[in-house]
């Protein structure tokens, strides 16, 4: 976002009204397309919500069979709740949590390294900033003037 003190620092002045008019759909693009991608991982793991018991277990979380549920819940959910913008923060918070586990098992578990975790760590980078903000334009949770 850009006033007018930080509209006078910009290299190319011009470009200043185009940032304000971009940055909320900018900003839920952002938002809609880390659901969408939760949603796309989340869904295999519902139709199949036992699936991942032996990886969990694999990672020290007992007994394998209700993190699996919850892991295919909370990957799921949250990413629907993301694209919607509805209780951002906490869906934020869940989606975090699960990507910052994936970190773990890709660089120590499996000895990946950043290799492994790249993609973990950005999309942790990206729900973290959720967690933080919310949801600031095109979103249930403006709509009902309610946020977490």
């Amino acid at each position: 976002m850009t006033d007018s003190t930080t509209r006078d620092k910009l290299v190319i002045p011009v470009f200043g009204p185009i940032y304000r008019l971009m940055s909320g759909p900018a900003e839920t693009l952002l938002r809609v397309v880390c659901g969408v991608a939760l949603v796309v991982h989340g869904l295999p793991k519902i139709l199949d919500p036992f699936g991942a018991a032996g990886m969990v277990e694999s990672i020290g979380f007992w007994p394998g069979w209700f993190w699996s549920v919850l892991l295919a819940v909370g990957e799921l959910g949250s990413g629907v709740l993301l694209i919607i913008g509805f209780l951002t923060r906490p869906a934020a918070v869940v989606a975090t949590v699960i990507l910052l586990v994936t970190v773990y098992f890709h660089w120590i578990q499996l000895d990946q390294g950043w290799a492994g975790s790249e993609k973990s760590i950005l999309w942790a980078a990206v729900t973290i900033f959720f967690a933080v903000n919310g949801a600031r334009t095109l979103s249930v949770d403006r709509i009902i003037g309610r946020h977490f």
